[in-house]
């Protein structure tokens, strides 16, 4: 089978810490580039749907106007039921 030689056992170990090394060192060059950008896009998305609930409300300034809403109870219907009349029993 296969022999553990010192030599194989240390190109490994030395190969393993280059690579950590070497994706740590990009990571810290990349990561601010990476996040930057996201957040670019998220600040995209949040403006958009500001904006969105913005326009319809745009008038020229200085108009007013009064909404009135309108009255939930309106009128109610007093011919709701046929009345009966009662007397007590003793």
């Amino acid at each position: 089978m296969y022999d553990a030689s010192f030599s194989g056992i240390l190109r490994t170990i030395l190969i393993i810490l280059l690579i950590y090394f070497g994706l740590k060192i990009l990571f810290r060059f990349l990561g601010p580039l990476i996040l930057r950008y996201f957040m670019k896009k998220m600040g995209k998305k949040f403006q958009d749907q500001f904006n969105q609930y913005q326009k319809p409300t745009e008038e020229k300034e200085g108009k007013v106007s009064i909404e009135k809403k309108p009255r939930k109870g309106g009128k109610s219907n007093k011919d709701v039921g046929e009345y009966i009349d009662y007397e007590e029993i003793d």
